[in-house]
């Protein structure tokens, strides 16, 4: 299982900073959207200064824009529950922080929050637990995902919450839910060790090896991502790296989703400073090769970002993220306050998000489509690989943001509306024709209409 961290080692050890001339070669190869090697990741990684920067990123634009055009899809995190049975050093959920305010949502209570986001336009939400078998175990979260499902119109729920069994992991999969996430926090066992003392989380090879679980278990879709700050960035950058690689090479399908967590400052942790500050300039270096590494992973970047930095990375490869997000266990009803996971970055509602995506020339997206229509795992992965993906998934996108201009009418929805209608003008031939009836049918009040 740890193989790969040792290619990680033997990558990192071999490298060093490419020239001007090698760097062109290996962004040239990053061009054919087939990812890199370790052993250029891992040059990428090294590189320094703003020429080198400014390359890496343009190249890793070009790439996100031929596999996911002009889409960003937007998501926000519904956070269930602040108990936790591990003892985190850098996270407001560790079970001895004396001065967190509990809180676990009833089902009921979850159902309520999901309805606020629904009404807000999220019709995928990730659910977000603390790691405690009683307050957010198996059955806690079917049960939770059944409520949802049968009493608000969300249409995709994905969960990121503790590693279990196989077998647990096909009971959570029946149950509907679509990407199963976890964090490593840092591939560098010793770091681990000492940075997670106690509980389960505290046992290495289990984390490390939850992935394998979830794809026996039936999770087509999978997504990782180390908290950076908590070791030196290169070598957990290539260790995500190399654990999609490994991932793929043994189930078929590539780290759904990477994502891009930097450490932030949580109420009532022992560590707030990161042990390893990661720069905004290597933070965009990040978001880039994690693109070139790994052209049809989808790349997420969180509200613990400032707001102009959030923006860099949607021009640098980042094809996700959040808005409008809370981070304590009951935060979008504006009334009970409890514990956050870490203080925010960027809390920008999804309207201001999704206008200024589109003053940007991108596109918004809401949409849910692949998680409903089989195209997960190594369906996607070869759909997306064979270039027929895009077009399809930008038509999708497109009526995700009708339905949320009619039924939100958010503010700045003139500007959403030229973005709309301009991509929409891009299409040719019949598939324009049968977008437009279809975003007719959105207008005479039809819903979740997608290809």
């Amino acid at each position: 299982m740890e193989n790969f961290l040792r290619d990680v080692e033997d990558a990192l050890g071999n490298a060093e900073a490419p020239s001007s001339s090698e760097l062109d070669d290996i962004l040239s190869l990053a061009g054919e959207l087939k990812g890199l090697p370790l052993s250029d990741a891992a040059r990428l990684l090294m590189a320094g200064g703003e020429d080198a920067l400014r390359a890496i990123c343009d190249k890793a634009a070009e790439v996100k824009s031929a596999v996911f055009g002009p889409r960003v899809v937007l998501f926000a995190p519904l956070y269930l529950s602040n108990y936790c049975s591990n003892d985190c050093l850098y996270c407001g959920f560790r079970k001895s922080n004396a001065i967190a305010r509990r809180k676990a949502l009833s089902p009921d209570e979850a159902v309520e929050q999901a309805k606020i986001l629904s009404r807000l336009g999220f019709k995928r939400i990730i659910l977000v637990a603390g790691e405690h078998p009683r307050y957010s175990g198996v059955d806690y979260l079917i049960k939770t995902a059944k409520e949802i499902y049968s009493r608000t119109d969300v249409r995709i729920l994905h969960v990121n919450s503790a590693p279990v069994s196989v077998e647990d992991f096909r009971r959570l999969k029946s149950a509907g839910y679509g990407v199963y996430q976890c964090f490593q926090e840092t591939y560098h066992k010793d770091s681990y060790k000492v940075l997670h003392p106690t509980g389960k989380k505290s046992d290495f090879l289990y984390r490390l090896s939850v992935m394998d679980r979830a794809l026996e278990a039936g999770f087509g879709d999978v997504g990782i991502g180390p908290l950076l700050g908590l070791y030196d960035y290169r070598y957990d950058a290539l260790a995500a790296i190399a654990h999609s690689k490994r991932l793929e090479a043994k189930f078929g399908a590539c780290a759904h989703t990477i994502s891009v967590p930097r450490l932030r400052p949580a109420e009532g942790a022992e560590v707030k400073d990161a042990p390893y500050p990661v720069s905004d300039g290597d933070f965009r270096k990040i978001v880039a090769v994690y693109r070139l590494s790994v052209p049809q992973a989808g790349v997420v970047v969180s509200t613990r970002e400032p707001a102009k930095l959030r923006e860099q990375c949607l021009m640098c490869g980042a094809s996700q993220i959040s808005a409008g997000s809370s981070t304590e266990p009951g935060g979008y009803d504006g009334r009970e306050k409890s514990t956050s996971q870490f203080y925010l970055g960027d809390i920008r509602p999804l309207p201001e998000m999704a206008r200024v995506i589109a003053e940007m020339g991108l596109l918004p997206s809401l949409c849910t489509a692949c998680y409903r229509s089989g195209r997960q795992g190594s369906n996607y992965l070869r759909a997306a690989r064979s270039g027929n993906l895009d077009e399809l998934c930008t038509a999708n996108a497109l009526l995700s943001l009708k339905e949320y201009l009619l039924d939100a009418r958010p503010e700045g929805r003139e500007i959403m509306e030229a973005s709309l209608n301009r991509f929409l003008d891009e299409f040719k031939g019949p598939l324009k024709e049968d977008l437009k009836r279809r975003m007719e049918m959105i207008a005479n009040g039809e819903r979740d209409i997608h290809y």
